[in-house]
């Protein structure tokens, strides 16, 4: 299977349990694997057959401050099965962080796989 990733989206959104979290934004971070047979755009060199990852970053971006949660578990999982969805995507692999959210940790987060056949 060939992959498209995105390694180090940056994003500022509201998540967090605690109320003085709800009230304020965070930087998030992520990073993307996703499963995408590029043969298609290869062939002929065609732009309309890849895998958008200028807008998947923008979509991360996007869903992310419309649907504020809690848990980046919940984030995760949402965000994966959305894109999964949106963008036709077979198969992904999302690790989100969240910059020094735990003292002297650089980072905190989870990571997470999914397959189309597990989310619908």
């Amino acid at each position: 299977m060939d992959k498209v990733f995105i390694s180090g989206l940056s994003i500022q959104t509201t998540i967090g349990f605690y109320q003085w979290e709800k009230e304020i934004k965070q930087t998030l971070v992520f990073d993307l694997e996703l499963g995408w047979y590029i043969k298609p755009a290869a062939e002929n060199d065609e732009l309309d057959k890849t895998l958008d990852y200028a807008g998947i970053s923008i979509e991360i971006e996007r869903f992310a401050n419309e649907n504020p949660v809690d848990l980046l578990e919940t984030l995760a999982h949402r965000t994966a099965e959305h894109l999964m969805h949106k963008y036709g995507i077979e198969w992904l692999r999302m690790k989100l962080h969240k910059p020094h959210a735990v003292h002297n940790a650089q980072s905190v987060g989870v990571e997470i796989e999914r397959t189309m056949a597990s989310i619908t």
